[in-house]
């Protein structure tokens, strides 16, 4: 796919001369583009769902809601957390160190004793913590347990609960930075080279090759300083929009 994207994106700017865009600038607008439609999912599924709840979405082929919980399913993660250090109630928050990949959001967070079950984690605000501490009637128990989140740092409660493999995470990780890796040739011209150890492709379904397209040609209008591609790739992506995008 970033290939393909590449090839139309230089395409619509060697039409009219715009200029050419290196493959360092090409990955830094691509990785932004990308972030930028993952974002767009969360938001056009809180919309989907009040559509839904509103009665005005369809169902089957019609269903808005099940195509975008398909693509965020596949950035969910299930992780056991790493403790900062050992017997302590504090963990740290996924990470490429920690678990291979950096946390978007939180899903959920599940208390273990040993093997055994206890609950799921509620999140509670830095600023309500030591209230909910002090009340007999608040305070986390292990079968109604509570964290914080502070930096990187996971503090769960009560602080009984301190095992090594103790806290597990349901995330929602961060897409991988795109990069469009490349040989040059005799004549200088990079051609693309999948082969290379640092390739990556997009990480969004085929259909969003088009809204990439539009995206990354915005990113190129304000680099080259030529407002007609950034107004281009702004139109484009507003006339291909679904109708329930418009929904509040």
């Amino acid at each position: 796919m970033i290939n393909s994207v590449r090839n139309t994106v230089l395409s619509v700017l060697n039409k009219n001369n715009y200029g050419y865009i290196s493959p360092s600038d090409f990955n830094l607008f691509a990785k932004q583009a990308q972030m930028e439609i993952y974002e767009e999912y969360y938001s056009s599924y809180n919309k989907a769902i009040n559509a839904e709840n509103s009665r005005v979405s369809g169902t089957e082929y019609a269903d808005i809601e099940n195509p975008i919980a398909e693509v965020l399913e596949g950035f969910l993660r299930n992780d056991t957390l790493v403790q900062v250090s050992p017997a302590t109630n504090q963990y740290y928050v996924p990470s490429p160190v920690t678990t291979g990949y950096n946390f978007y959001m939180i899903s959920r967070l599940t208390c273990f004793n040993g093997t055994t079950r206890l609950g799921d984690a509620e999140k509670v605000a830095n600023a309500r913590l030591y209230m909910l501490l002090d009340s007999m009637l608040t305070a986390p128990t292990t079968q109604f347990p509570a964290y914080t989140i502070e930096g990187d740092i996971i503090t769960v409660y009560p602080a009984t609960i301190n095992g090594v493999s103790s806290l597990k995470c349901s995330y929602f990780r961060l897409p991988l930075d795109p990069k469009w890796t490349y040989i040059n040739l005799p004549n200088g011209e990079p051609a693309f080279d999948q082969s290379q150890p640092d390739y990556q492709d997009f990480e969004l379904p085929l259909e969003d090759e088009y809204k990439v397209v539009m995206k990354i040609l915005q990113y190129c209008g304000m680099s080259i300083r030529e407002i007609q591609i950034a107004q281009y790739g702004i139109q484009q992506e507003q006339s291909e929009n679904p109708a329930f995008s418009t929904q509040q």
